[in-house]
């Protein structure tokens, strides 16, 4: 890959773009002209920088859900042990509505996946007919979550 091409797909952040970065970790909706009085920028120019970290993809402004809240009882993270192409199993994982999160691991599992259920019936379903199910999906283990203590969405600036 070139030095080009690598720049390209990460992109360097000055401290600016960082500080608006934190400013919208802090408040998504927060006024593109507080968040220039704070930067030190005009409101058009935090406009055209949130824009630009928007397109390149270092940025997605989102709304955040408590899934409790919105129905979704349960919560678990699986460790699966695999068995051949391990960037195909977690594509076909990542396109499972109640995933929302799916990494490549080394150590003692191939793949993490987290998912959000109704309760476990929904969870046993999504677990037992179709996680189990896939090819190359060669054994799981389940971290079912008791209580949420932490989760934060504001690192990658400092």
């Amino acid at each position: 890959m070139s030095k080009r091409s690598r720049d390209a797909a990460h992109p360097t952040l000055d401290a600016t773009s960082k500080k608006i970065i934190e400013q919208l970790q802090e408040d998504g909706r927060r006024p593109y002209s507080t968040i220039g009085r704070a930067v030190g920028l005009s409101e058009a120019a935090v406009r055209q920088r949130v824009q630009r970290l928007v397109e390149s993809g270092v940025v997605q402004i989102v709304a955040v859900t408590d899934p409790v809240q919105v129905g979704f009882s349960r919560q678990a993270m699986i460790g699966i042990q695999a068995d051949g192409d391990l960037e195909a199993l977690a594509d076909r994982l990542a396109d499972i509505p109640e995933v929302d999160y799916v990494v490549i691991t080394a150590g003692s599992f191939d793949v993490l996946v987290e998912v959000v259920c109704e309760d476990d019936e929904h969870l046993l379903h999504v677990l037992s007919d179709t996680i189990r199910t896939m090819p190359g999906v060669r054994r799981t283990e389940t971290f079912v979550y008791l209580k949420l203590r932490k989760q934060l969405y504001n690192w990658g600036t400092r």
